[in-house]
């Protein structure tokens, strides 16, 4: 159960990072600061390397930082980066929340239990909604041909004939 935990934990935060990498590149083009962007085309797009060499090297990576993410669940605090200070104690080791001064430099997720659960609790609703919303922006991409920014600013000129249920019927 820990796993699946910590699973809809780090999917909600590729999530949002997700419905962002979509959302910002597609209103700098509207405000024409990025020509041509189509992120759900990405992938045909020509990169400095070869498809196959950046299928490897991220396969690598990805396989490195996920063995090193179960090694944590398996045995929390194993795989610990945090620098030794003699003035300062390390966080305690929370699975999922590495905290520290790399991935908590503002210190949000120290002090008092209450508020960090607060802002935990935000951060998995907004991860749930963001995939959702990247589950909408896919079907939207494969029904309208457009990009989610675009289908709401149709929707918003004219609701009564852009909504969910136009894709299903013929202008």
């Amino acid at each position: 159960l820990s796993w699946f935990a910590q699973a809809e934990l780090i999917h909600s935060r590729w999530a949002m990072l997700a419905v962002s990498g979509i959302l910002i590149p597609e209103w700098l083009e509207s405000l024409g600061f990025i020509e041509k962007f189509s992120w759900y085309d990405a992938g045909a797009q020509e990169y400095f390397a070869d498809s196959t060499t950046l299928f490897v090297v991220q396969l690598g990576l990805m396989g490195w930082v996920e063995g090193r993410r179960w090694a944590d669940i398996i045995k929390p605090g194993c795989v610990d980066i945090e620098p030794s200070f003699p003035h300062k104690k390390k966080p305690e080791v929370d699975v999922g929340y590495p905290g520290g001064l790399w991935f908590d430099p503002l210190m949000w997720g120290r002090g008092s239990l209450e508020p960090v659960m607060v802002l935990r609790t935000k951060e998995i609703k907004n991860g749930r909604l963001a995939m959702l919303a990247f589950i909408g922006f896919v079907f939207q991409a494969i029904y309208t041909g457009q990009g989610p920014l675009e289908n709401l600013s149709a929707h918003i000129v004219d609701p009564g004939h852009y909504n969910v249920f136009s894709a299903f019927t013929s202008h």
